[in-house]
């Protein structure tokens, strides 16, 4: 972003826009100001730059740190810009986030039961947990039923806290 432009703000609005899916600066819009190749790797280093500073929760001197190759005006106009629409890109990341996988827990129910006995074995005495799960997949619910011996139990709820501590890193 050291070339001269007369209308940081506006691009950088549009370059969140782009972040946020809708339509992205066309370099048509900006006249000769840059060449193809400068244009592409501004357009890159702008969204990368919105998005890293949202997604860390970066200070407002973080972002200027990250910033300093360019001029004090030019920071400044991603900053206020960053600023007004931090929400947005953050919303933004959430659905692309989410749009990973199109299956959603919609309800769950347990019960807890004690095997007595099996066809092996006369006298067995291992709680099992019966998990059903009823998820939704591209609009329509589908039944997931899981039985889990104690140590497959003790490994889903690690796999959850490690999960649960990882989302709350993103908060």
């Amino acid at each position: 972003m050291s070339k001269n432009i007369d209308r940081p703000p506006q691009l950088c609005h549009r370059v969140v826009d782009g972040v946020c899916g809708r339509e992205p600066p066309r370099m048509s819009d900006y006249g000769s100001t840059w060449g193809l190749g400068e244009w592409l790797e501004l357009l890159d280093s702008l969204s990368s730059l919105f998005r890293l500073a949202v997604g860390n929760n970066s200070s407002d001197e973080e972002v200027l740190a990250g910033l300093t190759d360019v001029g004090s005006g030019y920071g400044e106009a991603v900053l206020s810009v960053l600023r007004a629409r931090r929400e947005e890109i953050h919303q933004a990341l959430v659905e692309r986030t989410n749009s990973i996988s199109s299956a959603t827990l919609h309800d769950f129910d347990w019960q807890l039961k004690l095997a007595l006995s099996s066809d092996k074995i006369s006298s067995l005495q291992t709680p099992l947990l019966n998990l059903s799960l009823d998820v939704r997949e591209n609009g329509a619910l589908r039944p997931v039923a899981i039985e889990m011996n104690r140590e497959e139990l003790h490994t889903l709820i690690s796999s959850l806290e490690a999960a649960n501590k990882v989302v709350l890193q993103l908060k």
